[in-house]
């Protein structure tokens, strides 16, 4: 009896079990396997492919990866299912086809939230009304073709600033009389104080340098550019926060309050001197970014709020600042291990400017083979190696492949660049190929800026910025390398670095001494 009616019990719950299955079974009929992008090999619980790439050489890794198991590949980083695209096919399908989906940035990232005031910056807002609006601010308002011309005079007079700098330098001179530059800093101070200059009026390298905000701010300014493009442990295992353990979230959240001081000190500033009516007629060439600002707060306080502005200051500041001065590094590099490439560019510009006056900012358009060095430069040592992450919005398809809704797409723009299939001899020096690549052609061979929707605003700014200074060098200077070859090796990390700062030996060419005579006080 006890038998029988165990048997009876047991009945209803195997009955439900076989039910369940052939459920699960005809939902798995019913629903298409993905067809999921190759995956990397070797990923462990929870972790994924964490073991297997470096923080230092990120970028490094994922181009090995590609070339062993495929151009389009994926892979998991703790939590995050990553996309990684290095073929110029599966490229063009992301920002064409899937552009909208893919125009998000990742989400929950540490770095993003913390030093773009909770994503309300153009680069790190989610894409949607207020990216739209940030964008058609910055783009009409700060990187407009008229803004950047407004603004030369501020380029040109850095620029000469950086030439007084070099010939009344203390550094000895030798019996040729040449001295010794450290051009990695050189770049980096030149262009900082371009772009503050430009944001707030303000310059904080040189003689005149100010130094109310602090001391400190070039060290301020350097640990927010590093930990700007960074990846917290805590953005890829989330788990870990409970364990107290995260120091780079303390560095942040340090930088990031000390930045907001420094940045509200700067914008009380000006808002202080438009309230003074003797500042209330500045001259539209002579207003910087933040003067602009402020008069498009008063018109419209409710979207130009003091975070929106602070956000673009630092924006502006830190994503201005790093990459060009890192660019014209590479580019000073290359000229100096090619001499007869700096003859060609020294004679074009000789043709154009002359002996008698120093290059201009109008004379930028007009230098097409310096243009095209640098264009050259950028291919070869693209600062960012992998575009900015995007993040789809929604499930789609890139070459073929299934890619689920969330996952992080890194573009590895230097494997594009440097890909055999795409561009003749693709590890040499040839400025020249640009003279016979069609521009609409190259577009997206060629992505130092990015692409599509979330390319970056600041490129003809840059590009102007790069070809005054490189300009303003060759002209004005006579170089040599302080070793037989410039070591052209490059260092670990996010961004495409040297791995020892650059150095160089110059002085004033000699056709050009009567006119830095006129304009300085010492040869």
């Amino acid at each position: 009896m006890e038998y029988n009616m165990g048997m009876y019990s047991a009945t209803p719950i195997a009955a439900a079990a076989v039910l369940g299955i052939l459920i699960l079974l005809n939902i798995c009929r019913r629903s298409p396997k993905k067809n999921l992008p190759p995956a990397v090999p070797f990923a462990l619980p929870i972790i994924g492919h964490l073991h297997l790439v470096s923080a230092g050489a990120f970028p490094q890794t994922l181009r090995r990866f590609c070339a062993k198991y495929g151009p389009v590949l994926s892979l998991r980083l703790g939590v995050r299912r990553v996309l990684v695209v290095s073929s110029l096919s599966a490229a063009e399908e992301c920002f064409t086809k899937n552009d909208v989906v893919f125009a998000n940035r990742p989400a929950d990232v540490f770095a993003a939230k913390h030093l773009s005031y909770d994503y309300t910056t153009l680069a790190t807002a989610p894409y949607g009304q207020l990216w739209r609006d940030l964008r058609r601010f910055s783009m009409t308002e700060l990187f407009s073709t008229a803004r950047t011309s407004a603004l030369s005079y501020i380029r040109e007079v850095e620029m000469e600033a950086m030439v007084s700098d070099l010939l009344n330098s203390s550094a000895p001179v030798d019996g040729d009389g040449y001295r010794r530059v450290n051009l990695m800093m050189l770049m980096r101070e030149v262009v900082s104080n371009m772009f503050t200059q430009m944001v707030v009026g303000k310059r904080y390298f040189g003689d005149n340098k100010t130094v109310k905000e602090g001391n400190n701010f070039d060290e301020l300014m350097a640990e927010a550019i590093e930990l700007s493009g960074s990846l917290s442990l805590e953005d890829l295992l989330p788990a870990v926060k409970w364990l107290g353990i995260n120091k780079f979230k303390k560095r942040m959240e340090l930088v990031d309050k000390e930045f907001d001081i420094v940045l509200q000190e700067l914008l009380d500033e000006c808002r202080k001197q438009h309230l003074d009516k003797s500042n209330q007629d500045k001259e539209e060439k002579k207003k910087t970014l933040l003067d602009v600002m402020i008069l498009l707060q008063q018109k419209d306080p409710e979207f130009y709020t003091d975070t929106i502005i602070k956000g673009t200051m630092l924006i502006f500041i830190i994503g201005g600042t790093d990459p060009p001065a890192n660019n014209m590094e590479w580019q000073l590099s290359l000229l100096l291990n090619h001499p007869q490439v700096l003859m060609k560019v020294r004679a074009e510009i000789d043709a154009l400017v002359g002996h008698d006056r120093l290059i201009m900012d109008s004379d930028v358009p007009k230098l097409p083979y310096l243009t095209n060095v640098i264009k050259e430069s950028l291919r070869l040592y693209p600062v960012g190696p992998l575009l900015v992450p995007h993040e789809s919005s929604a499930d789609c398809t890139v070459a073929g492949y299934d890619v689920p809704r969330g996952t992080m797409l890194f573009v590895h723009a230097h494997a594009i660049q440097m890909n055999p299939s795409l561009w003749e001899d693709p590890d040499s020096f040839k400025p020249e190929r640009w003279l016979e690549i069609d521009q609409e052609a190259k577009s997206l061979k060629f992505l130092p800026f990015g692409y599509g929707r979330r390319i970056c605003p600041a490129e003809f700014m840059s590009m102007r910025l790069m070809v005054l200074v490189l300009g303003s060098l060759v002209q004005c200077f006579e170089f040599k390398r302080t070793s037989e070859v410039v070591d052209m090796t490059e260092a670990e990390g996010l961004n495409l670095k040297r791995a020892v700062p650059l150095e160089a030996d110059y002085k004033p060419r000699h056709v050009m001494v009567p006119t830095l005579s006129r304009f300085f006080s010492t040869i």
